[in-house]
């Protein structure tokens, strides 16, 4: 449900002590507490210091006569800067920039037979969930639509305890053993003698690194590809990136991939968007979430899982716990088990998104690990982590990450303990307090946690299995199932990376011994365009592999159909036809797009018919790149201004350049022919919004015009 908030009618906003009431004002105090409720939680109450003395003066430090020294002895004072001065705590080291959101889980059936985890049986049962979505290499204040991976962790809070399911909006990672993870992060974040780039990959570390360690190549070509620059949040995928188990109740285990898709669609910024975003819009990704959330407009995924038996472990041409593979779809179709629904926002960005704790290790009976040497090292380092940025061992104490379910155990003070024990016994086993708390047995009676009996035999080595080899079979996989338009831009964001690389040898070696073994036209491409020797062919024999493409890969089949929270601008000038507005509105709003008219400026705006029609924007406000299409709708006065205007025409044509659909109605033809745009299966010109609606509609839904590009490429902006 979505939250409810309180205000209260008497307690003036600061706009209205400003001075005497307009109408215009009253207007606007009325629209600022429809949009942002008075807070409750304080309502009608004193104001007192952390210990609950009522505070008669917070204007005033305590002072030796009014113009003499402050007294150390004010208390008040000392309490309120000591907060202040530890209001911070250290960020993230990755994934430092961040949004969430409350929301709720629904199994779809019980899942019994694949595990006993007690979420996952009751269809009719919601689970309260935590999700938090990142960037990994900036820190908190970075961009959103840097080119990067997505972090997407879900915090179950389930009645057996929290399980959190801790991933990436990819599905591989860059390093196949957590002993490499401090080496890799090293690399990608700012170059050490000038904290450069932020919230960027294109720098001479990173690349000297990936282009050494070729088990990277599957991961980097995701990240040259678009799901780096998603459009929104809700139009990402999630992976669980790691191999699990689950264990049913009669202890069967099988191998489990975790899948998130969305049902928005997937789909992406292109790069001109993303750069441009960064400047104008930096909050663009979490700005939207938290709007789509405010207005009812809830964001949705389905989980899934691909389910490997025991005994076909090895019956694939990878190995199920190499972190840097995909199981393709085609050869294990991702089962559909649940449904996620995000429908609140957070009360307090730092009180919940900022000190919620995420951890691998955070799971509960019917799930287990596999021995993936990167998960192995994430069970460790999470709660290392969080020792540190959360002041100690109590962590699991705060709201945001304490259990729904009862906990009890003889852990005991340091930092930051709430719990107050009344017991007199903190160990087990114990007489004086009875016994308790005491052991729970597993199974279906007690329902203790039992770690899955892998029978284990082996010397202690340091060595990685010969069946983690393959480092370039599934980038190859990767590249061939991409689209003509994806290849192009993962083409581009090579050479848009490398080109920033200062030392030509990481280029070279890059080209070399990375791409030249993944795809000889991606090698000679990049090569090309970053002043390199084309390779002459590939250093690394290729290994043959039961797929040569997957559909399932590319952006292009996982599109939505609808256009259902796609945002629509609507450009506006005096002299507008308003019927073709209203026509225009209702058409995109019956499909659940969301519209906004955009004008010249926030002032209303007068329709050819003298209604005056308010905008929600200007143009130099909300841009262009902040929608997904744009509909000119005519009224020879509002043309003729519109043609004048500079940044009305740059409107439209960086809405051309970036492939977006334009509804062009009436007078508003005349336009394209000032900026010498010719109409094409996404510029669609009609008398009214009747005779283009539906193929704008159409064209919306396939996200881009992809046969536009060549020629947007050569249109000045």
């Amino acid at each position: 449900m979505a939250k409810q908030s309180k205000s209260n009618p008497t307690q003036p906003r600061p706009s209205e002590l400003a001075g005497t009431d307009t109408p215009d004002r009253q207007n606007h105090n009325a629209k600022l507490d429809s949009l942002e409720p008075l807070r409750s939680d304080a309502t009608g109450e004193a104001l007192t210091t952390n210990q609950g003395v009522k505070i008669a003066d917070n204007q005033n430090t305590l002072k030796a006569t009014d113009r003499g020294p402050s007294l150390l002895e004010d208390f008040i004072m000392r309490e309120k800067i000591t907060h202040f001065d530890h209001e911070r705590i250290p960020e993230r080291i990755v994934h430092a920039r961040g949004t969430a959101a409350h929301g709720v889980f629904q199994a779809y059936a019980s899942q019994a037979e694949l595990t006993k985890a007690a979420f996952l049986q009751d269809p009719a049962k919601e689970t309260p969930v935590y999700v938090r979505f990142s960037t990994v290499q900036g820190p908190r204040g970075s961009a959103d639509t840097v080119r990067d991976v997505r972090g997407f962790a879900v915090k179950f809070y389930t009645e057996e305890g929290n399980f959190d399911l801790v991933g990436n909006n990819m599905p591989v990672f860059f390093i196949q053993d957590a002993m490499k993870f401090p080496d890799f992060v090293h690399a990608v974040k700012p170059e050490p003698h000038n904290e450069i780039p932020t919230g960027a990959s294109a720098h001479d570390t990173f690349w000297d690194f990936v282009s050494l360690v070729p088990e990277t190549a599957h991961m980097v070509m995701w990240t040259m590809s678009d799901r780096a620059i998603p459009v929104s949040l809700r139009a990402i995928q999630g992976f669980g990136v790691h191999t699990f188990r689950m264990i049913n109740a009669a202890g069967t285990s099988r191998f489990v991939k975790f899948h998130w898709k969305p049902l928005s669609g997937v789909y992406s910024l292109v790069w001109d968007e993303a750069q441009k975003l960064a400047g104008k819009d930096p909050d663009f990704n979490r700005r939207a979430l938290w709007e789509d959330i405010e207005s009812g407009d809830y964001p949705q995924w389905e989980l899934g899982v691909q389910v490997v038996e025991e005994a076909d472990e090895h019956s694939f041409d990878f190995d199920l716990l190499d972190p840097t593979k995909i199981i393709p779809e085609e050869l294990v179709p991702v089962q559909p088990i649940g449904k996620l629904t995000l429908n609140r926002n957070p009360d307090n960005f730092f009180a919940e998104t900022e000190q919620v704790a995420f951890h691998p290790g955070h799971i509960v009976p019917g799930i287990d690990f596999s021995n993936d040497p990167l998960l192995q090292g994430r069970l460790f380092s999470y709660t290392d982590t969080q020792l540190l940025r959360l002041g100690g061992p109590n962590f699991h104490e705060i709201p945001i990450n304490r259990p729904i379910c009862p906990f009890h155990n003889n852990q005991r003070d340091a930092f930051h303990r709430q719990t107050i024990h009344q017991g007199r016994a903190s160990y087990e086993p114990n007489s004086i307090d009875g016994g308790w708390p005491k052991e729970t047995p597993p199974g279906p009676v007690g329902g203790g946690f039992e770690s899955y009996a892998e029978r284990i035999e082996g010397h202690k080595i340091r060595n990685r299995s010969e069946s983690f080899g393959d480092h370039f079979s599934q980038a190859t996989l990767f590249w061939n199932s991409m689209s003509a338009p994806e290849k192009e831009h993962i083409i581009e964001a090579y050479a848009f990376e490398l080109g920033k690389v200062e030392r030509m040898a990481i280029r070279e070696r890059e080209v070399n011994e990375i791409l030249a073994n993944i795809d000889p036209l991606l090698a000679s491409q990049v090569a090309a365009a970053i002043g390199v020797a084309p390779p002459t062919g590939a250093t690394v024999p290729g290994k043959p592999s039961s797929l040569k493409e997957s559909p399932a890969l590319s952006q292009m089949n996982l599109l939505s159909g609808t256009i259902k929270s796609r945002k629509i601008a609507i450009l506006i000038a005096n002299g507008v036809d308003g019927a073709a507005v209203a026509d225009m509105q209702t058409a995109l709003l019956a499909e659940g797009a969301k519209v906004k008219l955009i004008a010249p400026s926030a002032s209303p705006v007068g329709s050819a018919t003298g209604q005056l029609l308010t905008p929600d924007g200007s143009m130099a406000g909300l841009p262009s790149i902040a929608f997904d299409a744009v509909v000119l709708p005519g009224g020879s006065d509002a043309v003729r201004l519109m043609a004048t205007n500079g940044t009305a025409l740059h409107y439209v044509l960086e809405a051309y350049k970036h492939l977006k659909a334009i509804a062009v109605l009436g007078d508003a033809k005349d336009l394209l022919t000032a900026l010498h745009l010719d109409p094409d299966e996404g510029v669609l010109v009609g008398s009214n919004a009747a005779a283009v609606s539906g193929d704008f509609i159409a064209a919306i839904a396939k996200h881009r015009v992809w046969a536009r590009e060549a020629k947007a490429k050569a249109v000045p902006a």
